[in-house]
């Protein structure tokens, strides 16, 4: 299949490598000339433009980071392909922009979907990326085969916009359980009994979770943009979600080097305190 891929930043660049490994013919492009260049080293076909890009591939994998760079790459790439082509973006945007796009597509004869990922940078390096898609049934089934260069599996979730829905829910509960596993641990270094070990503990109890499994590379990069999109769903659908609330405002306090600290400092910090382990003397557990 003719590939073109929009954006060769981490994941993207991973992912186009995927595709060139399972025998997909691949063009990218990128604003970053080095980015573009280091996927042609690895066999992809450098496009110098979106319009270049366009006529390079019949399906189109969108792979930026926010709503109005995929609004972008998206009117570009369906101004300028032939007619049928089908762009999938895989950056995590809002369901309403995929519509906004979707419709901005047929009006010009192209097809769209919405498939972003989930298992983050170290899925796209692996190769073990889930795509959650949303739009045609058919067109999923076309894009599939090079969706799955790079994904464990391809799930279809409903209409233009769905995608991005299961997304927004992933990313919701990922965000609840940063705050919940944080707070956790913390109760137990404040009892003087290490982190880190709670943490392998709890991974073998029914509270366990697929964040707390991955705590050391959470990166807390996108946080802000996540619980704003599922906070303007809730306001939309008219939902109260009061933990979701406190989350959206607990979460934007959290840093990677805080969990660190957590799991491996002989401190910790939450919400403007420092926390240290109790010493045996004044109700600590530890030795």
């Amino acid at each position: 299949m003719r590939v073109a891929v929009a954006g060769v930043g981490a994941m993207g660049l991973a992912m186009a490598g995927h595709l060139i490994d399972k025998g997909h013919e691949v063009a990218v492009y990128d604003v970053d000339s080095a980015r573009a260049r280091e996927a042609e080293a690895c066999g992809a076909q450098a496009a110098a433009s979106l319009e270049k890009l366009a006529g390079l591939a019949d399906l189109f994998i969108v792979v930026v980071a926010t709503d109005d760079q995929s609004r972008e790459v998206t009117r570009t790439l369906a101004e300028h392909a032939a007619k049928g082509a089908l762009i999938a973006v895989a950056a995590t945007n809002h369901p309403r922009t995929m519509q906004e796009l979707a419709a901005f597509c047929a009006e010009r004869g192209q097809r769209f979907i919405d498939a972003p990922v989930v298992y983050g940078a170290t899925g796209a390096k692996e190769g073990t990326l889930l795509s959650l898609c949303g739009g045609a049934e058919a067109d999923v089934d076309y894009a599939r085969p090079a969706l799955t260069a790079y994904s464990r599996a391809v799930l279809y979730v409903g209409p233009v916009g769905a995608g991005q829905l299961a997304k927004t829910c992933n990313n919701l509960l990922h965000w609840v359980h940063c705050v919940a596993n944080y707070e956790a641990l913390l109760i137990a270094k404040r009892f003087g009994i290490d982190a880190q070990r709670m943490r392998e503990v709890l991974l073998e109890c029914p509270g366990a979770n697929g964040t707390l499994r991955r705590w050391d590379t959470t990166k807390f990069t996108w946080q802000e943009k996540d619980m704003d999109v599922a906070m303007d769903l809730a306001q939309e659908a008219g939902l109260m979600l009061p933990l979701a609330g406190q989350v959206d405002q607990l979460i934007k306090r959290l840093r990677p080097e805080d969990v660190k600290a957590l799991l491996y400092g002989p401190e910790a910090r939450y919400l403007g305190v420092t926390v240290t382990p109790l010493a045996p003397e004044e109700g600590g557990l530890g030795a």
